[in-house]
């Protein structure tokens, strides 16, 4: 993502959640050195990922496909470049928050081996004061993808 490609995610996360992130979020996050993708498509920008990464342990901070492209494996490969990058810097774990309300959003992380470990009540807005959410974590130091050695 670069910040040429803010106006265009925001406008899907606009047309995603009743509670989206503003422009000036996705310009902080740039600005902060968080790993910031986009699914760029011969359509266009469809998706996009926020990763922080950190004290050996790594953040999902969004991830989001364009309702209009939904159910086309799009955000499964979000999510495997986002797991990817927190195994290349080496973080132990990942993280994530997702909606109680979203379970299309639960099955794809649990089906990519995320594991609920927690709540954060009150966490998300909502139309009715505020959601809880579910926190769900990764453990990367499981056998899987080779992690990066000094010799690379």
């Amino acid at each position: 993502m670069r910040q040429a490609d803010v106006a265009a995610v925001a406008a899907i996360e606009a047309r995603a959640y009743a509670f989206p992130w503003t422009p000036g979020i996705f310009r902080d996050c740039l600005d902060t050195g968080y790993q910031c993708w986009v699914a760029d498509t011969t359509d266009g920008l469809q998706g996009y990922g926020v990763l922080s990464i950190g004290a050996d342990e790594a953040q999902l901070l969004n991830l989001c496909v364009d309702p209009a492209v939904h159910r086309r494996g799009l955000g499964r490969r979000l999510l495997r470049r986002m797991v990817d990058l927190a195994r290349w810097h080496m973080a132990d774990r990942i993280f994530l928050e997702v909606r109680p309300s979203n379970p299309g959003a639960q099955a794809l992380y649990a089906s990519e081996g995320f594991l609920p470990i927690g709540r954060r009540p009150r966490y998300y807005p909502a139309s009715d004061g505020r959601e809880d959410a579910i926190v769900m974590a990764l453990d990367l130091t499981a056998p899987g993808p080779r992690r990066p050695s000094s010799a690379d």
